[in-house]
């Protein structure tokens, strides 16, 4: 369950905080926001759309077990960071269990040879993911690691899986033409929101995770999402903080978790918040530059590297806290024997009691210090809850885009960086 908490940001006088009256008196009206958003043709909210690609998912999932070693993800952008915040959100970071799942989100030359030089290929099933199909990156990764299995006298169809568009695109003529396992995107679900497609389902199902519950999860954030009453809507809250902030100059979003489990978390919202808001042009076809900047930081770590700038520096930002109220183990300190005054606060304290006082602490110091902040709490870390935090958020950017009116999903900017870098290539 998710909870908002935004009594900080309305106890900040202008023109740094948000009355509550300035909510209530937007002229935003969610049924017309829902209509725009729903004439666009996009899927990413569609839950039974994503359901019906559950029973594939899973059955082709189950299908992997005990075959592998290693599962290596080859993607980039929205093909990875979903599934390396899955990852992160579930696994312990300390152990080593197989299977291991590796995600190779970048064509660094050091990146690749290190990752081959740490498995087996024979133990090895790579998941290709490209919603075009033709992603240059993903692609170069593909055809490498394909050459290494053929080399070493596999099956290439034994040793990959395709997540890719269901009808275009190369990955679907290799489906096609190799007998390539292959599973779908729906084609009006981008990349960035794919993250509750198979996209993240199956790399999550290849972990056991359950991938029921995390839509069951997306389907209560989609309920949120749908209702009109906005004291009920918490992405439409969201969005319309962010937007009065935007017009008040805050054009910076700190997203800070306050449990390691969810540092990834920041990251996917970083590329669904910059690349869905930062527009040249509105719907219109004026040129706005629109965009919000996306920061990470972790607490309670990053209160030792950037709050000092939160507090003192430029009053420009926007801070997020994500909180749980239930981490799922109670670790209590112990007391120094013998004492010592200067640390007698700890005694009869956990660390539970510990990072929840210091965010609370944290966000006091804000306020104090008018920088505005409001908190999105989950009651514990779960399938449940991951899935309706990605469902509140893209919600949230969908909500944002059409307050901002422009199109919150295309991405024009990267198209051009991609074709300037095939002219450098066939200029070779």
């Amino acid at each position: 369950m998710i909870t908002l908490r935004t009594e900080n940001l309305h106890g900040i006088p202008s023109p740094h905080g948000i009355q509550k009256q300035e909510m209530t008196d937007s002229n935003f009206q969610i049924p017309d926001l829902l209509h725009q958003i729903s004439s666009r043709n996009v899927g990413f909210h569609d839950i039974e759309l994503l359901k019906s690609h559950l029973p594939k998912i899973q059955k082709l999932a189950d299908q992997q077990e005990g075959k592998f070693q290693n599962i290596v993800i080859l993607g980039i952008g929205g093909s990875a960071l979903g599934p390396i915040c899955i990852k992160h959100a579930f696994s312990n970071p300390f152990l080593q269990n197989p299977p291991n799942l590796h995600i190779v989100d970048n064509i660094d030359p050091r990146l690749i040879y290190d990752l081959e030089k740490s498995i087996q290929l024979k133990t090895t099933l790579f998941v290709v993911i490209t919603k075009s199909g033709t992603t240059p990156e993903t692609i170069s990764q593909y055809l490498y690691f394909k050459e290494r299995i053929k080399n070493a006298n596999l099956a290439p169809q034994n040793h990959f899986i395709f997540i890719t568009d269901p009808t275009k695109g190369y990955l679907r003529e290799i489906t096609n033409s190799e007998k390539i396992p292959a599973l779908e995107i729906p084609p009006n679900i981008g990349g960035r929101f794919s993250v509750l497609t198979a996209v993240g389902l199956f790399p999550a199902a290849l972990l056991k995770i359950n991938i029921q519950e995390m839509l069951d999860g997306a389907s209560e954030a989609q309920k949120s999402f749908t209702s009109t009453d906005p004291t009920q809507n918490i992405p439409f809250q969201i969005a319309l903080i962010q937007y009065l902030l935007y017009k008040k100059g805050k054009t910076i979003n700190v997203m800070m978790p306050y449990l390691n489990r969810l540092e990834r978390f920041s990251a996917w919202y970083g590329q669904l918040l910059a690349e869905s808001i930062g527009k040249k042009f509105d719907n219109h076809g004026n040129i706005v530059h629109s965009g919000i900047t996306p920061v990470n930081a972790l607490g309670a770590t990053d209160q030792h590297s950037q709050t000092q700038l939160y507090n003192e520096g430029p009053n420009d930002k926007l801070i997020m806290f994500l909180t749980c109220e239930d981490y799922g183990h109670t670790l209590e300190i112990p007391r120094l024997d013998p004492p010592l005054p200067s640390l007698e606060y700890l005694k009869h304290t956990s660390f539970n009691e510990l990072i929840q006082l210091e965010q609370k602490g944290t966000e006091l110091a804000y306020t104090q210090n008018h920088r505005p902040n409001i908190t999105i709490q989950i009651d514990k870390l779960s399938p449940h809850t991951l899935g309706e935090l990605f469902m509140t958020m893209e919600s949230a950017t969908a909500f944002l885009g059409e307050m901002l009116n422009i199109n919150t999903y295309d991405q024009p900017g990267v198209e051009l960086s991609k074709e300037l870098t095939k002219t450098f290539l066939l200029k070779k």
